[in-house]
């Protein structure tokens, strides 16, 4: 029979050949601490534009429309940014693997809503609120964290997701609403 530390060796040596590195090209950070993406493609300036919209779209009356397009903007590139940093893999689930044996630094759900809340909040935004949400809180195999956007003074289930770690990076934005895969809840999350 297999001891436990042998299994987890197993495998690891089992995700670390049937993981993907997981790298985008040209994403930086400036000195000002904004990611910066060069050659922006006209499908990645597309999907900003369009998160942009739906950020404005939360509340035309108060939101503003540069604010919304500086959020739109990072919430793409920085998650880019972050997985160069933090040596992504996929699938996520394998990166959670070695997130959790201390082979990365970061790359769980809670350390993608941890940054991309800091980099909102670094924004001091005036027309958005921004709140933590968890899905399936208190289960190993399934509870998630996110990033959620509202229109400011406007409640939580109002707000879209801004979630990074589905996709590796890539981001995936959706109203509370819409997002059929997480029964999102509002969580005042680890300081």
């Amino acid at each position: 029979m297999l001891d436990v530390k042998r299994l987890i060796g197993l495998l690891l040596v089992f995700f670390t050949v049937s993981g993907c590195a997981v790298h985008y090209d040209n994403v930086t950070l400036a000195k000002d601490g904004n990611p910066r993406l060069q050659n922006l493609t006209p499908q990645m300036k597309q999907r900003i534009d369009e998160l942009a919209v739906a950020l404005i779209a939360l509340d035309p009356a108060i939101i503003d429309p540069s604010e919304a397009r500086s959020v739109a903007h990072d919430a793409f590139v920085y998650p880019m940014y972050l997985a160069n940093d933090w040596g992504l893999e996929w699938p996520p689930i394998f990166h959670n693997t070695l997130r959790n044996s201390k082979q990365r630094k970061a790359g769980l759900c809670v350390d993608w809503a941890r940054a991309m809340r800091a980099k909102m909040r670094s924004k001091n935004l005036r027309t958005f609120d921004l709140y933590w949400g968890v899905a399936y809180k208190g289960n190993p195999w399934r509870e998630h964290s996110t990033l959620i956007v509202t229109a400011k003074g406007k409640p939580f289930k109002t707000g879209i997701l801004l979630d990074p770690w589905r996709n590796s990076g890539d981001l995936y934005w959706n109203t509370i609403e819409k997002d059929l895969q997480y029964p999102w809840k509002y969580f005042e999350g680890p300081g």
